[in-house]
């Protein structure tokens, strides 16, 4: 019986050595008992805190972290505050950082099909713009970024952008001969200012309420969210309601960081960009409709209402522009974003 207690024991500490072992190998892949890894995720964008875009990162962040019984935390960095236009792709790119929403025509010079939020009238609204990127097509273009060790999750829309300018009202493409306007960037946007006879410069979203300021560009394009919430009705005297093309965002992260998750925890990150999806969809376009009262509100711009017939003839100039990308973006993605939510 001695000897058999004695084996026994010896039994027993061998599997309490084996758990203990085992337990310092899950500590160490950073899993949890439950398979969720320990993890600090940074996800930085270029906007303020009350736009589309940041509404639905809090969303996200609130979701993994609830999800994740606070293993996993969630740091949010707006208004370029730790990364800006000019440098949050590299730092992906690098994982430094694990999140980022850009503008999808800053990827232009990566892949001419990210012109498609560019391309002049081709969405109606939110819904025909979400619908391409739901796509087959769209989501052909958001992948198109591996090579770099990026991948595109999901289309978060802002909304259609409108015309800011420091020098006279805009009605016509006329008015806007001699005028110089900051873009994103991307060759559609730079044809689109030359059919129209003014000139366009890429200037960073963070230094753009500075360059209206000191009359660096004349004037600049973009959503009312965008335009309320930087204040660029302070540096300008006339705003055009447009809708002549997009700002449309997309979730990119890093591949390596994306492929080090195992399934307990990507369902859960998942789970996050699906809320946070959800929530940025949703506020694009009851945000816009906050901000144009807010920019009413001020009084700081005079506001121009294009009629059907002036938008139009805006139309007609810029058509030209669709046979001139078609070979660089293709017919078919082309196609697709015309016909899209249609």
């Amino acid at each position: 019986m001695k000897k058999l207690s004695i084996f026994l024991l010896f039994v027993l500490s061998i599997f309490v050595l084996g758990a203990c072992q085992s337990d310092e190998k899950v500590a160490v892949s950073g899993a949890s008992s439950d398979g969720v890894q320990e993890l600090k995720i940074k996800f930085s964008h270029v906007v303020a805190e009350n736009t589309p875009k940041h509404q639905g990162a809090l969303a996200m962040k609130e979701y993994i972290e609830k999800e994740s019984d606070g293993k996993i935390k969630v740091e949010i960095y707006p208004n370029s505050s730790l990364f800006g236009d000019q440098d949050e792709y590299q730092n992906l790119v690098a994982n430094n950082i694990q999140f980022i929403a850009p503008d999808l025509t800053k990827f232009v010079g990566n892949n001419p099909q990210f012109n498609v939020p560019a391309l002049p009238f081709a969405f109606a609204d939110d819904e025909e713009a979400i619908a391409f990127w739901d796509g087959e097509k769209g989501q052909e273009v958001l992948g198109s970024l591996k090579d770099d060790g990026v991948l595109g999750l999901s289309m978060w829309p802002n909304g259609g952008k409108h015309l800011t300018n420091g020098k006279h009202a805009i009605s016509s493409p006329a008015d806007l001969k001699g005028l110089k306007f900051r873009t994103q960037g991307g060759q559609v946007l730079e044809s689109m200012y030359t059919a129209l006879g003014a000139g366009s410069e890429s200037i960073p979203f963070g230094e753009l309420y500075t360059a209206l300021d000191q009359g660096v560009v004349d004037g600049q394009e973009n959503t009312f969210s965008n335009i309320e919430s930087k204040k660029f009705d302070e540096v300008q005297k006339y705003m055009t309601i447009m809708n002549h093309t997009r700002v449309d965002y997309a979730v990119f992260t890093n591949t390596k960081f994306w492929d080090s998750m195992n399934d307990a925890t990507k369902a859960i990150v998942e789970g996050g960009l699906a809320a946070g999806t959800e929530v940025a969809r949703a506020e694009a376009k009851s945000l816009n409709e906050k901000a144009l009262e807010t920019i009413k509100e001020r009084g700081n711009v005079e506001i121009v209402e294009l009629t059907p017939e002036q938008i139009e003839e805006f139309r007609k100039v810029l058509e030209p522009i669709y046979e001139e990308y078609e070979d660089e973006i293709g017919a078919d993605v082309i196609e697709a974003a015309r016909n899209a939510g249609k």
